[in-house]
């Protein structure tokens, strides 16, 4: 709408709409910047689509009303609670309608997360250098832990999330809880010891370090250079669920296994039972059908092998018998028999059936007396003449 003054003779009158909606066009010129403050009155609420707080100025007290919509301060997951200092970079603007200035918020930064991650990008390449990343080091998760080892908050809600999943998944699963500080300067310290202790416990095959979601600085003991090397160190296996699916410690660069959630971790640590029984039962049956099949086909060369032993010695039988029957027949062709009935004759000296068997004509002389065997009877007979 354009602005236009009144005139009343000399003098231009504008209406509150009118210099209202010239000082916010004016002011919609200015470029957008960063400001600084402490957070004051922050304001989120579900059905709103804006959020709001006031920035104060501790030395002055000067103060700055600041939204920004729910979904982009959302998506930064700061946790922002009041008496935070912040840097909040946005476009100044005037609300013509109730002549209110606010900043229009683009994003909201704590005061150092610059430093910090500039700190943490550092520490990250120094421990990737000496290989604490390196996925050759890392370890599989036992199957069955006999012990699993918890590292975590005070009355945390991530303690009551992972302990409810491993007891729901595999109620007899045992539990060692080491509960230390996660938050604060003396965080590190704590998760340290409680980590090297519960590795000193008897029986434990696993150790997961966790804790809930939180601000960036939260989290940052779980970047600590203490934790990371207290982990890559560590004689089991270690899985690291610190945070959200978006946060990434340096814990989790350092861990055998990344979960995503302490919930996803309780069931990562532990097979689910009634999937297992259902896979044994499965199993089992397998076993139960190959078993069978085994004692069938073995049972089948058993009863093959048997028809074989009983036929066997009939057919050595059948085979001596043909033997014995060629053998035979080839000594009944060969008898003296069997000569005489093809029309030889066996001729003995003497005249006599016992007498020598007369091979040579000279043996005998004309007038001798011989015997000669034919093939059926025999006769005895003189010589007339020799040749």
């Amino acid at each position: 709408m354009k602005v236009e003054a009144i005139e009343y003779g000399d003098r231009k009158v504008y209406t509150v709409g009118s210099f209202n909606r010239g000082v916010a066009t004016y002011i919609e010129r200015l470029p957008s910047l960063w400001v600084e403050g402490e957070v004051t009155e922050l304001r989120r609420q579900e059905r709103w689509q804006s959020v709001f707080l006031t920035l104060k100025d501790p030395v002055d007290g000067a103060t700055l009303p600041v939204q920004m919509p729910r979904g982009q301060f959302d998506a930064l997951q700061l946790g922002l609670a009041d008496g935070e200092r912040v840097h909040v970079y946005g476009r100044p603007t005037l609300y013509a309608q109730k002549g209110s200035f606010s900043l229009r918020a683009s994003t909201i930064e704590r005061v150092g997360l610059g430093d910090h991650l500039a700190a943490l990008e550092r520490l990250k390449q120094k421990l990737a250098a000496e290989g604490l990343f390196d996925q050759a080091r890392k370890r599989p998760l036992p199957f069955l832990p006999r012990r699993i080892g918890i590292v975590t908050g005070n009355d945390a809600a991530a303690k009551r999330d992972i302990v409810t999943v491993i007891q729901a998944r595999f109620p007899p699963a045992r539990i060692v809880i080491a509960e230390t500080l996660v938050q604060g300067p003396r965080a590190a310290t704590g998760i340290v010891g409680a980590l090297r202790a519960l590795a000193l416990e008897p029986e434990v095959d696993v150790i997961v370090v966790t804790r809930g979601g939180g601000s960036f600085e939260d989290l940052l003991p779980f970047s600590d250079e203490r934790i990371i090397r207290a982990i890559a160190e560590c004689p089991v296996p270690v899985v690291s669920a610190v945070g959200h699916e978006q946060d990434t410690p340096l814990c989790d660069l350092a861990a055998d296994v990344r979960a995503s959630t302490p919930t996803h971790a309780g069931r990562l640590v532990v097979p689910d039972l009634e999937e297992l029984v259902e896979r044994l039962l499965r199993a089992r049956s397998s076993l139960e059908r190959g078993t069978r099949r085994t004692l069938d086909r073995g049972r089948e060369r058993i009863e093959s092998t048997r028809d074989r032993l009983r036929r066997a010695p009939l057919l050595l039988v059948e085979r001596k018998r043909a033997r014995v029957d060629a053998a035979a027949g080839r000594l009944r062709a060969l008898s003296p028999q069997a000569t005489l009935e093809r029309g030889y004759a066996i001729v003995r000296s003497g005249g006599t059936s016992g007498g020598p068997v007369l091979r040579d004509a000279t043996a005998v002389a004309p007038g001798d007396l011989v015997d000669v065997q034919l093939a059926r009877g025999g006769l005895t007979t003189r010589v007339e003449e020799t040749r």
